[in-house]
């Protein structure tokens, strides 16, 4: 029986497949109703559905919270010839819940609405003068019904199937068609792509009011008469294991689970004691949807589950919509394909049969392969319209047949897709666009104590006179509200890991109750829908309850300057980092605390010079040391008489294997004040060349290994021990490490970031023109282009003095004067980093150490011209190692692989430490 409507699926199954059918389980226990049952039962229904209706509308709004009623009324309808339309869940704000049912009332022109008895009240618009047609199922047998009506069943391929309420997040719900001939081509295009057959079981726990499961699970599974098994959402969010349990025991081939969930199972199975009796071999493809897959989530969750027999690409990111009947573009080769290239979030694959993709820019024209641009599809799988709403389909449709989804991707030149956000889920911050998904992935990731996973959502702000937007953030608190302590520190961690990517603190931290983070039936919370709340003051109570819990807090700890000089630091620290007023800061509190980036470390030492007219300039060194106004204040006091020191702390906390990481060839260690940031359960210290506060630079490197050395023995007496060294400082990492094993002792990880094991040649390179525009582009004085191309022929010409004057007058004022830059110490600093390549002409490397990881990123021009030529240059450190070589790729070039790239640097470079023991 050739399929054109959606009645005739479900009698063919009945009749084909009568062994077959749907397994639910509901109130913890297990019922089964075949295709031949379900079709029985709603052929009895379709009667009461065809007496029910009216000479209005053709539409039957379908809500229930079970997935039995759901299926059998969703059934029930279409056999009687009309359209369902199903319900989504209704929100727990009355206000915004009868904005809803009214729209919808509107919107699908006066519906029937079939629901439970116990739902009835919930249906019911507060102060409207219209109200729904709310039948109760329950009531109907007590009931003579009798014909009503005139309204003209569907029958044509080309009729509407069915209609599914999008999630309103930017507004109002929209209803998306669903034709009959669209769906069937849909189902025909998902079982042809993953290869699905008869024998196969599937299985849902995301409700019938998403095509995750309508069309995904659900259909598909009838279309080709195979069993399924539906789950109540509930019950596997309580217990996320549950949802394998059942995998295994019916023996599910096929499924689905949205990102948040993955991440959810991942959490649970890692913090189970036992292993779990299960066999879920027979598991092919867990769909996964939503939002972006995280690589790293996809990794170690396949990893885990390979151990209970599933393969290692189970795991399939699809993109798909409403609008194309669910998944419609998959990856197969997930997460090896990502991992292989690199990327954050997984490429989702290639379309089935029945869509087509393409990228464009916002004019229509179509993109080349690696170009981001916005997302459209086109084909039968595609819906045309959406019901009673010409503009927003005109709106969708900007060029003939081709849908906008209103997403940005590219594809990769194997014409995989890969998202990389939703074009209006960006902040712009001072001209520069953070896309928001990556933000809040970013605090997941920290696993924050007190943070509830899944329930963290970032929105723009624009506050009254701001010249740009600011972030909100919302989350979930799991902790007692009178636990003020937790509160904080959420707050602290939330600002550090927002300031570390965007260079600027959150407008707002709300820790907000469940009933305000109402969640899709995929789970994602609506960014706009927050973002209006909370402009509209619906969340002031609670933000202005948590700033005062806050304000106490810190008043209990705070300490008063003492001195003039603690007042002066303490106002110059407070401008300096742009500490609100609200904020509570003493003489104890950590700079660290505040989430202090390096631009604002140089403002903060210039600012203090100038303030408290030090007349000699304040070490980068003392102020990275002495955390706190107490100590810095004293240190200051001392400051005539302390000798020049390598060792700077850049992270104190942690009880693992301290990471010291040598300087690169400028002699500072601010490069890695971010880096160092997210090793939170180590310390971690950086080692800074001599000369960059007026000392004596180093002679010959044979000095440097040497200081170095005594001071990482003086504050680490005992191994074992983790060095890394970026760029120039990989070459002295490597000696320091020969010196400790020489020692007896052992270097359980050495680290090279980006650099090859012979110095001389590129050392070469550089004269003090090269080296004073390095600097100048490290300080942000020039850009990388000026760097680079147009300005070392311009300095060559000139004097030193001439040089630097000619930078200074070129640099932004604003800068200078933010850093406070003057000639000399601009002279200072191109000295030390010149200085450094000069005692890097004689350097050849001799000897071996035991072990050593090599972190490379994209390479730069005049080093190698291809990637496999820079393999090739990168790999001439094996023969300085006597065991094993680790050589990684990572993102970026060599300028920002640990700046602009650091969150995806930081996790390769965590992965390696836990390797290596330490």
């Amino acid at each position: 029986m050739a399929v054109t409507h959606l009645s005739e699926l479900l009698r063919r199954s009945a009749a084909s497949f009568p062994n077959k059918g749907i397994t639910f389980l509901q109130n913890g226990q297990t019922r089964y109703m075949s295709y031949s049952d379900l079709l029985s039962l709603a052929e009895n229904n379709a009667a009461t559905v065809r007496k029910l209706a009216g000479r209005g509308s053709p539409i039957f709004l379908i809500h229930f919270d079970n997935h039995w009623n759901n299926i059998v009324w969703f059934w029930s309808v279409v056999l009687g010839g009309y359209i369902p339309a199903m319900s989504t869940p209704l929100v727990s704000d009355l206000e915004q819940r009868s904005k809803h049912l009214q729209h919808l009332y509107n919107l699908l022109e006066d519906p029937i609405v079939l629901t439970s008895a116990h739902l009835q009240s919930d249906l019911a618009a507060v102060d409207s003068e219209i109200q729904l047609q709310v039948r109760a199922i329950e009531q109907f047998d007590n009931e003579v019904l009798e014909w009503q009506g005139t309204c003209s069943p569907t029958t044509e391929s080309s009729d509407i199937a069915a209609l599914m309420l999008t999630s309103g997040s930017t507004g109002h719900a929209k209803a998306v068609t669903l034709r009959h001939n669209q769906v069937k081509t849909a189902l025909k295009g998902k079982s042809q792509y993953h290869e699905t057959t008869p024998d196969d079981v599937f299985l849902s726990w995301i409700g019938m009011d998403h095509v995750a499961n309508l069309t995904e699970i659900h259909l598909h599974a009838m279309l080709l008469g195979a069993s399924q098994v539906q789950i109540p959402a509930g019950d596997v969010i309580n217990d996320p294991l549950l949802f394998l349990k059942q995998c295994a025991e019916h023996r599910v081939a096929y499924t689905f689970a949205p990102n948040f969930f993955l991440a959810t199972l991942l959490r649970t199975l890692q913090k189970s004691e036992k292993s779990l009796d299960m066999d879920l071999s027979p598991l092919r493809a867990l769909i996964s949807g939503g939002e972006a897959n995280v690589v790293e989530t996809c990794d170690d969750l396949s990893k885990m589950l390979m151990e209970y027999g599933a393969p290692r690409s189970l795991i399939r990111p699809g993109f798909g919509m409403t609008e194309t009947c669910a998944g419609s573009i998959y990856g197969k080769d997930c997460p090896d394909y990502d991992i292989s290239r690199g990327l954050e979030f997984a490429s989702l694959g290639a379309c089935v049969p029945g869509i087509n993709v393409r990228v464009v820019e916002a004019s229509g024209n179509v993109l080349n392969s690696g170009e981001v641009g916005y997302l459209e599809v086109s084909g039968p799988i595609v819906f045309t319209g959406y019901y009673n709403n010409p503009t927003a389909t005109a709106e969708s449709f900007p060029t003939k047949d081709w849908f906008r989804t209103g997403d940005l991707a590219f594809i990769d030149d194997a014409g995989q897709l890969t998202m990389t956000g939703r074009a209006k889920d960006t902040v712009n911050i001072n001209g520069l666009k953070y896309p928001i998904q990556e933000l809040e992935t970013a605090i997941e990731e920290a696993n924050i104590e007190g943070v509830t996973p899944s329930y963290t959502a970032i929105f723009p702000h624009r506050a009254k006179g701001s010249s740009t937007e600011a972030m909100v953030v919302v989350y979930l608190p799991d902790y007692k509200q009178d636990d003020v302590e937790t509160r904080v520190k959420i707050a602290r961690s939330v600002s550090q890991i927002l300031l570390q990517i965007c260079a600027v603190r959150p407008y707002e931290i709300i820790p907000l109750t469940v009933e305000h983070l109402p969640k899709s039936s995929l789970g994602k919370l609506s960014r706009a829908k927050l973002r209006r709340a909370f402009e509209e003051g619906k969340f002031k109570k609670i933000v202005d309850m948590n700033a005062g819990l806050i304000a106490e807090y810190q008043q209990n700890f705070y300490t008063a300057p003492r001195n003039k000089m603690e007042a002066k630091l303490l106002e110059v620290v407070r401008s300096s980092l742009d500490i609100a007023e609200s904020i509570k800061i003493g003489i104890d509190t950590d700079f660290s605390d505040l989430g202090v980036t390096s631009v604002e470390i140089l403002r903060l030492k210039s600012r203090i010079d100038v303030a408290l007219q030090l007349s000699k300039s304040l070490p980068i060194g003392t102020l990275l040391v002495n955390r706190t106004i107490r100590q810095l204040a004293r240190a200051i006091a001392n400051l005539q008489d302390s000798p020049y020191e390598p060792m700077t702390i850049l992270q104190p906390e942690g009880n693992k294997t301290p990471l010291w990481l040598v300087h690169p060839g400028v002699g500072e260690v601010l490069i890695f004040i971010q880096l160092a940031r997210y090793m939170t359960d180590r310390p971690v210290y950086g080692l800074r060349a001599r000369g960059l506060d007026g000392e004596k630079p180093f002679d010959n490197i044979p000095e440097a290994v040497q200081t170095y050395y005594d001071s990482i023995r003086r504050t680490q007496p005992k191994g074992p021990y983790a060095i890394a060294g970026y760029s120039y400082g990989s070459n002295l990492a490597f000696e320091v490490a020969k010196l400790i094993e020489a020692d007896g002792d052992e270097v359980k990880f050495l680290g090279a970031f980006d650099q090859p094991p012979h110095l001389a040649a590129r050392s070469q390179q550089f004269d003090w023109v090269s080296c004073v525009l390095f600097v100048s582009f490290f300080l942000g004085l020039i850009t990388e282009e000026q760097a680079k191309y147009t300005l070392g022929d311009v300095l060559k010409t000139m004097s030193r003095d001439d040089a630097l004057t000619h930078i200074l007058n070129g640099a932004p004022a604003d800068r200078i004067d933010e850093l406070a830059i003057t000639k000399k110490k601009l002279a200072d600093w191109a000295g030390v980093a010149f200085q450094l390549k000069l005692i890097g002409r004689d350097y050849d490397p001799k000897g071996k150490v035991a072990r050593l990881d090599c972190f490379y990123a994209a390479p730069l021009p005049e080093v190698a011209s291809t990637m496999e030529e820079w393999d090739a240059i990168i790999a001439e450190w094996t023969p300085f190692v006597e065991g094993e070589v680790g050589y990684h790729r990572v993102d970026g070039g060599h300028y920002d692989m640990i700046t602009t790239h650091v969150r995806s640097f930081q996790k390769k470079l965590k992965q390696i430490l836990e390797e290596r023991g330490v």
